[in-house]
């Protein structure tokens, strides 16, 4: 009797299982001083985030970077804005506490009084958009690059573009395969940078298989870019529009 082929649910909860303990082999010098993983502190999350995507496939990936300090590093899901988590994705889980913590960038998960402005942009375009999680998740899935947060020492975040070449040498092998194996089980008919990094990221991956999927970038939701405090979701509408994703 033929073995039964594992769900796609199983296959990417595999797969993030593997990148959690693939980037947890790693270690980083000065000046980062603490680095996070949410995918094993926030795993219960995540994996129910995983359970969100369309069994059959989706249309739309959407690639960040990787987790800003109040989004994902607290909920375990990208981009993951606590009130477009819980109250609309539908995820409120238990999350634990990282080894060695920052004493200035504690993770309190669902019950952090902050707000990732990145996160609540995207999920709040995707709200806006779609109404419900469930027309969202349809078609469309959202994933990071890399799932670890680094600090220094003043708690500044440093992000994964900013690490020393052979860190993120070893940090972009592991990446990149794992991105490769999400575009392969996935399949999607377009794949989304969410900022120049993620669009340089997924460029890089696809060429490596072959993927025909087309590729587009949308405007990075940071507060920190000026272009993005001016009407970000009408320009990121405007570039899913112009990329024929969105009618």
């Amino acid at each position: 009797m033929a073995k039964k082929k594992p769900s796609l649910h199983a296959q990417l909860i595999a797969a993030a299982r593997q990148l959690r303990d693939d980037v947890d082999s790693l270690s980083f010098a000065e000046p980062v001083t603490h680095v996070y993983n949410p995918l094993r502190y926030a795993w219960k999350a995540h994996q129910a985030y995983i359970e969100k995507v369309n069994e059959k496939g989706i249309k739309v990936m959407f690639l960040g970077m990787n987790p800003g300090p109040w989004g994902m590093t607290q909920t375990g899901v990208p981009f993951g804005e606590i009130e477009s988590v819980k109250n609309w994705i539908g995820i409120h889980a238990p999350i634990d506490r990282p080894e060695h913590e920052h004493p200035k960038r504690p993770i309190q998960g669902f019950e952090c009084p902050k707000s990732e402005v990145s996160g609540r942009r995207l999920w709040g375009l995707f709200r806006e958009r779609f109404k419900t999680a469930d027309l969202f998740f349809k078609d469309h899935f959202v994933v990071n690059y890399c799932p670890l947060v680094f600090m220094e020492e003043s708690a500044r975040n440093r992000t994964p573009d900013k690490l020393p070449a052979a860190e993120r040498q070893l940090l972009d092998n592991i990446c990149d395969a794992h991105l490769q194996r999400l575009i392969k089980l996935l399949n999607p008919a377009h794949v989304v940078g969410v900022g120049a990094y993620a669009e340089s990221c997924l460029k890089r991956s696809m060429e490596a298989i072959d993927c025909e999927a087309q590729l587009s970038r949308i405007l990075h939701p940071s507060p920190a870019s000026p272009a993005a405090n001016r009407d970000w979701a009408g320009t990121a509408s405007k570039q899913m529009k112009e990329a024929g994703i969105w009618a």
